[in-house]
């Protein structure tokens, strides 16, 4: 892989998040969930908001048995920071580097709703 191929940005926190660390989302109630669809268009999300996400678009709860998933969320929380530059960033940069911006109703029906 040359320099230039290297991901950078949400695309290279996706390559850790997912094949990294499992956390590509799931199917539920024969929806496909993935955290893309949690990120609203704009507004502030910190790393801690965002591993959040990362979980329940698994549809796992963050909260459950904490010991166990410590190492992981602290990971998370910190390829966050590393690829993203910040702790708290624009959700519009929260985007794949070859989709259109998000409209600013994006999914928002999600957030909340999944039972």
């Amino acid at each position: 892989m040359h320099e230039d191929d290297t991901p950078k940005g949400y695309d290279a926190l996706m390559e850790i998040a997912c094949p990294g660390w499992g956390f590509c989302g799931c199917i539920k109630n024969d929806t496909n969930l993935h955290v893309d669809i949690l990120i609203p268009s704009t507004g502030p999300v910190s790393a801690d908001q965002f591993v959040e996400w990362l979980f329940l678009a698994d549809d796992m709860n963050p909260n459950n048995n904490p010991e166990k998933w410590e190492r992981a969320k602290q990971a998370l929380r910190d390829a966050f920071i590393e690829c993203m530059g910040a702790e708290v960033v624009d959700a519009s940069r929260l985007i794949w580097s070859n989709c259109e911006p998000r409209e600013s109703t994006s999914h928002s029906k999600f957030r909340g709703k999944i039972d």
